[in-house]
């Protein structure tokens, strides 16, 4: 997927998250002897000589689920019809490559992005410290940690996924945002602003039945919201909603920890992570929400654990920060972002995207602040 000369065609890089299509891949060539995915009683091994503990998996297997038809395609469509000069590359690449995001302004995460390497992580903050900006048009992004093993062709991530019905132990040790040694200790929302143990995830036949409500806009001054004609109640009238009439929301959603101040604005807390310059800019509190980890509720947001002491409600989260250096992440908070963009089912969805887009494909971003 790489190009032959990177940053020939445009200052654009999307990432295709191959590592979480493996993950959740369910094909496999009859009679041959590999793992399956990471969700259908895989293969456990427990560590020891230089091998990490965990789930493993190959990714030397036909390809098996919809992540590239229904994310995907109609993003990069989009992409190619507004003549947006974009290269590919897949998360291998990002892990491989210290390099790679040198030539690029701008890095794409699109839909479900759910697996990362610390490789991955380490190249992307580099590339923020640089100037560099990311556009994280996904959810439940950078949830897991995973391994590369035996040249780079294996991964392995030590998830809380059951083997033939049992879970091998709790808890799993490959979660970004718990602290060691239960988890990584370094959480997703520092580098993306949200996490998906602030938001959750609406089950049902996909794209399901799901609330078609959009994010409350906050700020509509910003410069996210530039040519939108939306408005945020400052003006004593009601705030309008980005993507009001859509299933922008979900299927999965990552939210930031907030609490209102005296006007009601959501502000960001800071208390799991979250950047200090982490600007809401729009919200949707999850309701009804069901926080039974081990059975899925129909009709309910379903949402995972987090910190004990964190209480307070779920809600998918738009926003945008600044890193020290000048890059600019730009969150939407939302799985089917790129689907509604893509099929230009929202022209506000639409325009916030191109304004994201060209603003910052040019190093070294926009600041966050209205």
């Amino acid at each position: 997927m790489r190009p032959r000369r990177p940053g020939g065609r445009g200052r654009i890089l999307y990432k295709k998250s191959t590592f979480t299509r493996h993950a959740y891949n369910r094909a496999d060539r009859e009679g041959v002897p590999r793992a399956g995915s990471l969700y259908d009683n895989p293969v456990y091994g427990t560590g020891g000589d230089g091998r990490p503990r965990g789930h493993r998996l190959s990714m030397r297997r036909p390809g098996g689920v919809i992540d590239l038809a229904w994310w995907d395609a109609p993003f990069i469509g989009w992409l190619e019809r507004c003549g947006y000069a974009v290269e590919y590359c897949t998360d291998l690449d990002l892990h491989r490559d210290p390099g790679l995001l040198a030539p690029y302004d701008l890095l794409l995460s699109v839909g479900h992005d759910e697996y990362w390497s610390t490789a991955m992580r380490e190249h992307t903050d580099a590339h923020l410290r640089a100037g560099g900006n990311v556009a994280f048009l996904s959810a439940n992004t950078c949830w897991w940690r995973v391994h590369l093993t035996d040249d780079d062709t294996g991964l392995v991530s030590d998830t809380d996924h059951h083997v033939d019905g049992v879970f091998p132990h709790l808890p799993s040790t490959d979660l970004w945002w718990a602290a060691p040694p239960d988890g990584v200790g370094t959480p997703e929302n520092v580098l993306t602003g949200v996490s998906f143990r602030n938001g959750g995830m609406w089950p049902g036949e996909w794209p399901g039945d799901r609330p078609r409500v959009g994010y409350r806009v906050q700020h509509a001054g910003h410069w996210v919201f530039e040519g939108t004609g939306l408005r945020d109640g400052s003006d004593g009238g009601p705030a309008d909603r980005l993507g009001a009439g859509t299933p922008l929301i979900g299927y999965e959603c990552d939210g930031a920890a907030f609490a209102y101040d005296e006007r009601g604005v959501a502000r960001a807390t800071g208390a799991d992570g979250t950047p200090a310059s982490f600007l809401i800019l729009g919200l949707y509190e999850l309701s009804p929400v069901s926080e039974d980890v081990t059975t899925m509720k129909w009709g309910h947001w379903n949402c995972v654990v987090r910190e004990p002491e964190r209480t307070g409600p779920r809600a998918a989260t738009m926003g945008v920060h600044t890193v020290e250096g000048g890059g600019t992440v730009f969150t939407a908070g939302t799985t089917d972002w790129p689907v509604i963009c893509g099929r230009e089912e929202d022209p506000g969805v639409v325009r916030v995207t191109r304004n994201v887009l060209d603003r910052l494909s040019r190093r070294a971003g926009a600041p966050a602040g209205p």
